[in-house]
């Protein structure tokens, strides 16, 4: 008989906020005696949230939203001058930056599985738990275990392009799938989720948990990024133009989501007293972390966002982190009364910040991410010290924001909405507050607009691909001067290694060694 592990799981106030990954199990049920009952749905969804928390934020160090960012334009590898070259070859699309990197996302690559196994096994099991006629709730927990689904096979599929597709429980050695085999799935779950979820207002009650809207939401995003990469007029024959606006729409005029009055409210470090928290009315989806992370095992915390902070630095309210850097030139981007310019990035020489460790930075720039920055209380201690966590390391807490009410704005505004110029003003309105002209509705302002507005949130690089390849590469290339351990050295990033990687990362060798050959490198890597 099967076995099926249980994890004993820790769940935070906010419903499935968070809980632990990977302990030794407490627990051994088999098929026959769990699965059953509509509390072991309840712990088994609580392990699919689980696995998508880890993936996304457990893995430390290249997680997605890290890899994102030093992908873009707007962040270097950076990192300690006498660190290994990993995070540099990633940025420049060029493992010949430290050749021994074979593998660098492959702790990624394990954990997306992983936590795909877990869904694909609750999705087996539905029909054989007694859900007492209570369809509203099967519907609800196979939605939210759908959405998660997708929303892992969209980072992977973005990240890798060809990558073997599983919606059974399976261990089987598969070659990979198309993308528009992947994409066709990732859109059917999402389709189901939106039409199967309750339509109930935005409550933060629910933070954390997927929505009606959230799936909309995030369907919009998947066919905007697919029909610009793939060039494509609809995605993969699953929904239209048409369909994906009138989800947007329907998220405008029937959800309860708006945007916070203040961009700085967003962000802790950015407002500190004025901060509007994590389940404010702008948060349209989040995965969710806390401070309980340890080293036996217990994955709670957002390990990647220490890679964010000041290298080796503390400063309140900025705490001490890794030192990923962010490029002069996004600064520089934002009009002077743009108020996202100084809620986005934290300006070392423009706060008067008396940083002492150009030493011991690579790729200095003088600026950090400010949106997710570790944090410090007053005496310089880390935040999470107070709290009882283990490590700044792996103790942050501060969620991650998959999706804003702002990004929904400006998708519809982008997507042809008859509302577009009020969509596009709306979010530029709380930009520039007092000082704010309207500017016309058009591609070319949309796309500069989601630069400013979702800068070093991990959404920028993935606007630039589905601009086309071409497009990406000539943004994201430059040569440069920067300071590495204090000493200036020049940093190339070539077009030409963007455009035949196609902008997707090395399938991990490990991986295809494992598979005998049945997994195929990616093109330029």
């Amino acid at each position: 008989m099967k076995n099926t592990y249980i994890y004993i799981l820790f769940l935070g106030l906010l419903s499935l906020s968070s809980c632990s990954l990977d302990t030794e199990p407490l627990t051994q049920l088999t098929d026959s005696n769990f699965y059953k009952t509509t509390d072991d749905a309840y712990k088994a969804l609580v392990g699919c949230y689980d696995g998508l928390q880890v993936a996304t934020g457990g893995i430390g160090g290249l997680s997605f939203p890290v890899t994102s960012e030093v992908l873009s334009d707007d962040c270097f590898g950076g990192t300690g001058n006498s660190d290994g070259f990993g995070f540099q070859a990633v940025d420049e699309f060029d493992t010949n930056k430290s050749p021994s990197d074979v593998d660098l996302l492959n702790s990624n690559w394990v954990a997306y599985y992983r936590a795909l196994y877990r869904c694909n096994v609750f999705l087996t099991k539905m029909d054989q738990i007694d859900w007492k006629g209570n369809t509203v709730l099967r519907n609800t927990y196979e939605s939210e275990t759908k959405f998660i689904r997708a929303y892992i096979y969209f980072e992977m599929v973005r990240l890798w392009g060809n990558i073997p597709l599983l919606t059974q429980p399976s261990t089987e050695n598969i070659p990979q799938a198309t993308p528009a085999e992947v994409y066709a799935v990732i859109a059917q779950d999402l389709v189901f989720a939106s039409e199967n979820l309750p339509s109930v207002a935005y409550n933060s009650v629910d933070s954390g948990r997927v929505t009606k809207w959230a799936a909309k939401a995030l369907l919009g995003r998947v066919y905007l990024y697919y029909t610009g990469y793939y060039n494509t007029t609809d995605l993969a024959g699953v929904v239209t133009k048409a369909q994906a606006l009138t989800h947007l729409e329907d998220i405008i005029t029937s959800s309860g989501h708006d945007l916070v009055s203040n961009f700085s409210n967003l962000w802790p470090a950015a407002s500190v007293d004025n901060y509007a928290g994590e389940a404010n009315k702008e948060v349209v989806f989040s995965i969710k972390y806390t401070y309980t992370s340890d080293y036996n095992g217990n994955t709670d915390g957002n390990h990647w966002m220490v890679m964010f902070g000041m290298r080796e630095f503390t400063s309140y309210p900025y705490g001490n982190g890794w030192g990923v850097t962010v490029n002069s030139k996004l600064w520089n981007a934002y009009d002077s009364n743009d108020t996202r310019q100084v809620a986005t990035i934290i300006g070392i020489d423009e706060e008067d910040i008396p940083f002492n460790k150009i030493n011991s930075q690579r790729e200095y720039t003088g600026y950090y991410n400010k949106k997710y920055a570790p944090m410090s209380d007053e005496a310089g201690n880390s935040v999470v010290t107070a709290l009882g966590g283990t490590s700044f390391q792996i103790s942050q807490f501060q969620d991650y924001i998959v999706m804003r009410y702002a990004d929904v704005l400006l998708m519809a505004a982008e997507l042809g909405s008859a509302n577009a110029q009020t969509y596009f003003d709306k979010v530029r309105q709380r930009a520039y507050q007092s000082n704010f002209t309207s500017t016309p509705v058009n591609q070319t302002n949309i796309m500069n607009e989601r630069h400013l507005e979702f800068a070093l949130e991990g959404i920028r690089y993935w606007d630039l691909l589905r601009q086309g390849i071409s497009t990406a590469a000539s943004t994201i290339a430059e040569t440069t001067t920067l300071l590495s351990g204090g000493v200036s050295g020049t940093k190339t990033i070539s077009a030409s290694k963007i455009q035949t990687t196609k902008g997707l990362q090395q399938i991990p060798k490990t991986q295809i060694t494992l598979s005998n050959g049945v997994l195929q490198q990616n093109a330029g890597w």
